[in-house]
């Protein structure tokens, strides 16, 4: 594709050098609730990459040119990106995200960050985001002033939770707002996969109605696979008359709604939300307290649970 290629040298070189210092970034920015939605890596990468797949065939920097920018609300949209070949599909593997990368005029070092890409991974030319917008996001708000034609500077994709075709009988995902991207993608590779015929129940809270993103395509999975998946949600402030459940995700919802046995290895939960959330539901450790989350009281081990 004309216009389309690789990262100048000078440019690889440099974005290599910050590679860590860049992973630790998207790690601190996930905590100050920037960018809770993806996948934040420890700081030095995931390990075992393989150079296989990816964009132009392996892994490695790529710059794709944005085909479509769709706005899904008011701070969110679905951003569709155009492979530098478009007979090769991006190489996304059950599951795995993306690193993009820009320099603002004012900072010493490229603004680094973690996105899941939400399209069906055999469908070959293109990647698409979903991406919100956050106050001061430096990521999003560069990502949301970008038009058509314009290029975007990645690495990936790169594997995130290893998914096995029924590994698991029951799988519980719960998500939070735009957390909702893995997830996605992890149920969209499953229900595609004929040979996977593990149960999903996805608990999905948000803030307001108009922030249940890729809900027609949740409902159109649903519909197609009422047996393999059900979807609950909750809505912290909802509309009067609204036809959604009003509250957030309690250790109660849990208790009530989580599939298959919780001391059981047939049964996994997949966690992706703000900061404040995921404390809640899986709990942190800190140097002078810990907090115990809502699945811990519940009895799920912290081999069950996988946060995103």
């Amino acid at each position: 594709m004309s216009g389309v290629r690789p990262f100048p040298r000078k440019t690889t070189a440099a974005i290599a050098a910050v590679g860590i210092f860049g992973l630790c970034a998207a790690r601190k920015a996930s905590l100050r609730n920037e960018t809770f939605a993806e996948s934040p890596k420890p700081c030095g990468g995931p390990r075992g990459l393989e150079r296989r797949g990816g964009p132009g065939g392996r892994m490695g920097f790529h710059t794709m040119r944005l085909e479509s920018s769709i706005q899904v609300n008011d701070n969110t949209k679905r951003l569709r990106f155009q492979l530098p070949d478009p007979a090769s599909n991006a190489g996304l593997s059950l599951t795995s995200f993306i690193l993009t990368f820009h320099k603002p005029r004012d900072a010493w070092f490229p603004v680094i960050r973690p996105y899941t890409p939400i399209n069906d991974s055999d469908e070959p030319g293109y990647i698409e985001l979903l991406v919100k917008k956050y106050p001061n996001g430096r990521a999003s708000g560069y990502l949301h002033s970008l038009q058509p034609g314009d290029t975007l500077n990645i690495r990936g994709p790169m594997p995130s939770y290893k998914w096995k075709a029924n590994e698991f009988e029951h799988v519980n995902l719960i998500a939070g707002g735009a957390g909702i991207t893995p997830m996605y993608q992890l149920i969209q590779g499953m229900l595609n996969n004929p040979d996977d015929r593990s149960k999903i129940k996805l608990i999905f809270g948000v803030n307001t109605e108009k922030d249940l993103v890729m809900k027609k395509e949740l409902d159109a999975f649903e519909q197609k696979f009422p047996d393999r998946l059900k979807v609950v949600y909750r809505v912290s402030d909802p509309v009067e008359g609204s036809q959604f459940a009003k509250g957030r995700v309690t250790k109660e919802l849990l208790e009530k709604e989580l599939l298959g046995p919780k001391d059981s290895k047939t049964t996994k939960v997949f966690l992706c939300g703000p900061p404040a959330m995921e404390a809640a539901i899986f709990g942190n450790k800190g140097w002078i307290s810990s907090q115990k989350g809502a699945l811990g009281e519940l009895g799920y081990a912290a081999d069950r649970i996988h946060k995103f």
